[in-house]
């Protein structure tokens, strides 16, 4: 008889082990499991107020660079992202680039996601922060948690940040929505939106290989005609606006495959008084990861014959050569910041192949630019080439003494880069700001302008 009853009580103990481990699971519900190297938990709000001051703690944006900026995706019902917190967007996981994991595992450090601290990962959509905390575990990070933003953005209380004037950088998601007829935040008094596509060259360059649907091109050599590529004069700015469509009460969208073209032709915009100017954040390519298709169908602008307004109508935005040497000996309320590579900066490289004169402006503060030629921005830009944030970027000014609170011109070689480097501070609500159009080319072709080399901390 003993025989017959032994396996049954094995099973019923079997039985009562399981249901004592699925018991003990079921009662850790704020956790998730992440493979072999982390625990992933969920932190309740209040436990989130509790360690946001700790040194110890450090809060991440997942989102979308533009969730970060301001706008306000995914349902959550305040734009911008947590006091404090720092961002790392689950899409860049996802972007093909060349030494994709050196600027991952830079923009880590730089952020100060370092395994040995407690990292909340927060998201609107319920994927993103579970998908940059699988990328972690795999690193060998150990104290994850995720966290729902909406719960935070529903209380007044809580405190949030945006750029103060984020919606000059639309999200791809928005310029889809405005082709499909919505009507976005803060397009609510847009009259006439036109989206347009700026790049060098004739439309088979790159307007003709895909664009955003509806879009218009924007050959660059029509603001700044070859071979000098300077600054047009404002009799030819006022036929390109007319002959292209503009009037100063439009509400334009800039994109681009180059995005440097995409702001070079911003600045311009804004110069010849179009009132409300913006770029489609991240370019072309933030649009085809969004999902969307692009068209290969041409696009004709519908001239106009009047502008509404004496072009320039905001003519303070550039500076010009000889307004830069008054400019110049004012240090106390005034700084030429130079976006070159440092070899430029220097004198090592002119960094254009049409132009062999080498220097820099004197008095010019180095401001960074790229890591590797004059088509390079590394340094303003999160690796899927959206705006880095504004703090970084600050924090890169300050190491060069660039102080903030004075009047901040941007130059480069020819006004692409600086173009979009004053884009960017004018997103973070820097409006003493202005482009120093000419740069460092236009400086130099005049033989009676000084001009500095070397290297001038030593």
């Amino acid at each position: 008889m003993r025989k017959q009853f032994r396996l049954p009580i094995l099973l019923v103990v079997l039985v009562m082990m399981l249901t004592l481990v699925l018991a003990a699971c079921s009662d850790k519900t704020s956790e998730k499991d992440s493979g072999e190297n982390a625990t992933i938990q969920e932190i309740t709000t209040e436990e989130l107020k509790e360690n946001i001051e700790d040194d110890s703690w450090v809060i991440v944006d997942t989102r979308i660079n533009d969730a970060y900026n301001g706008w306000k995706l995914d349902g959550v019902e305040r734009g911008g992202h947590i006091k404090g917190a720092v961002d790392f967007a689950a899409n860049w996981l996802d972007v093909e680039v060349e030494n994709k994991e050196e600027l991952l595992n830079e923009a880590l450090e730089t952020k100060g996601i370092v395994p040995e601290k407690n990292i909340v990962l927060y998201d609107a959509n319920g994927e993103d922060a579970s998908k940059v905390a699988e990328y972690l575990s795999n690193k060998g990070y150990k104290n994850l948690y995720v966290y729902d933003v909406k719960e935070w953005a529903k209380d007044e209380s809580l405190p949030m940040e945006k750029y103060d004037n984020y919606h000059l950088l639309v999200p791809a998601v928005v310029v889809k929505d405005i082709l499909d007829g919505k009507t976005p935040e803060t397009f609510e008094n847009a009259k006439n939106i036109k989206i347009v596509e700026a790049s060098w060259g004739e439309e088979d360059t790159s307007y003709a290989k895909g664009h955003v649907p509806t879009s218009f091109h924007i050959n660059t050599d029509s603001v700044e005609p070859p071979p000098a590529w300077m600054l047009a004069d404002d009799e030819t700015l006022k036929e390109f606006a007319l002959s292209h469509g503009f009037t100063k009460d439009d509400t334009v969208i800039v994109t681009g495959e180059a995005q440097m073209a995409a702001y070079r032709v911003a600045v311009v915009l804004k110069y010849i008084g179009v009132e409300d100017v913006r770029v489609l954040n991240g370019g072309l390519g933030a649009w085809i990861q969004a999902g969307y298709e692009v068209e290969t169908e041409s696009h004709k602008p519908t001239p106009v014959s009047d502008f509404g307004a004496e072009i320039p109508a905001n003519p303070d935005i550039i500076v010009t050569q000889e307004e830069l040497k008054e400019l110049l000996p004012k240090t106390e309320e005034f700084t030429l910041v130079d976006n070159r590579t440092w070899e430029e900066y220097i004198g090592e490289i002119s960094g254009y192949s049409y132009h062999d004169k080498k220097g820099r402006i004197p008095g010019a503060v180095f401001g960074y630019a790229g890591k590797t030629d004059a088509n390079s921005l590394d340094y303003y830009r999160n690796i899927d080439n959206t705006m880095r944030n504004a703090n970084e970027i600050i924090a890169m000014w300050q190491e060069q003494g660039i102080d903030t609170n004075k009047h901040l011109s941007f130059m480069c070689g020819s006004g692409w880069r600086a173009a979009e480097v004053l884009f960017y501070a004018q997103v973070m609500g820097l409006e003493n700001t202005s482009l120093y159009s000419d740069g460092w080319i236009g400086w130099s072709n005049n033989p009676n302008n000084p001009v500095e080399t070397g290297d001038p901390t030593k």
